[in-house]
């Protein structure tokens, strides 16, 4: 059973609890040599020197996204994409692998999101976060609990999975989690001190150029149909590298502690489709929060890097 209290963890993400000792999470990963190989595309990035950090003052100050320095990462390969649902699909078929939510018997949904046929195995709301539902039987399979499944979402990102779950499927892949540094690097797509992956205005020239929240948070979606959750993986238009939806959709897993003093907490990155300037502007590629690592959330993904030589 989740956590309910929120665990102290950003109310974006409510976190589990305490990382439980029970679970043997390793995946089978490569033999020596070995790759796994995929449908997705992994983006050759040279690396270098970039100003990591906001430089408009709009973060939260607990968030400790500046102030700005210059960082250096070395050249490195990164998914175009968020790892999808498909992709997460192959890894359970030949592995096995159940996730760390499938194992606790529950994950956390958005209220709005909850599958008709799930509503009695909601086990509570999250206190600071009431819109957060812990519910028995949601997983990466049945996003929405019980009666829910991935029909016509095989292109979306996988969600609830937990930073052990990342990890399980990266050690499969052959590859490895991003870390925070490389992360920012790649979604800000070569431009230097901008807000977003494409510039500093929201929606240039009244266009949407990321998936996150439109209406009332948390009550009211004015998108088409009051539709809301996630999109394809590469929905939106790509950044100046190649990647899709590093602002907004769900939030990603970096290998990184958030901090010497949240040494329980990971870090995540890229915001998501609940994010919005009335409640979380965490959308901003500067912009991070965290989670404990055995969390997972309908709105957490991750996507996998490379050293340069091994992929």
């Amino acid at each position: 059973m989740p956590d309910t209290s929120g665990g102290g963890a950003s109310c974006c993400a409510p976190a589990r609890g305490e990382a439980s000792s029970l679970f043997q999470l390793a995946a089978p990963g490569p033999r020596r040599g070995e790759r796994r190989t995929h449908d997705a595309v992994a983006i050759a990035l040279p690396g270098g020197e970039f100003r990591r950090g906001d430089a408009f003052g709009e973060g939260y100050p607990d968030d400790a996204e500046g102030p700005v320095r210059t960082v250096t990462v070395a050249p490195f390969r990164i998914d175009a994409t968020a790892v999808s649902n498909a992709r997460y699909a192959d890894f359970v078929r030949e592995t096995g692998y159940r996730t760390e939510a499938e194992q606790y018997g529950s994950s956390f949904v958005f209220h709005l999101l909850l599958h008709p046929g799930a509503r009695d195995a909601v086990l509570g709301a999250v206190a600071a976060a009431p819109w957060w539902l812990g519910v028995e039987g949601a997983s990466w399979s049945a996003p929405e609990g019980p009666g829910s499944d991935l029909e016509g979402r095989s292109d979306h990102p996988v969600v609830h999975v937990s930073y052990h779950d990342a990890l399980a499927y990266c050690s499969w892949a052959g590859a490895r989690l991003p870390t925070e540094d490389e992360w920012e690097y790649a979604a800000r797509g070569g431009l230097e001190g901008c807000r977003y992956p494409w510039g500093d205005e929201f929606a240039p020239g009244g266009r949407e150029r990321m998936n996150t929240w439109q209406g009332e948070f948390p009550r009211v979606s004015r998108r088409p149909g009051g539709a809301t959750g996630t999109v394809p993986v590469d929905a939106y238009e790509s950044n100046g590298f190649g990647l899709h939806n590093t602002s907004g959709n769900v939030w990603e897993w970096c290998a990184d502690l958030f901090s010497e003093q949240d040494a329980d907490q990971r870090v995540i990155r890229g915001g998501s489709y609940l994010c919005h300037a009335s409640y979380c502007n965490r959308y901003r590629v500067a912009a991070r929060s965290k989670n404990t690592p055995d969390s997972s959330t309908g709105h957490g993904g991750f996507r996998c890097a490379w050293d340069l030589e091994e992929r």
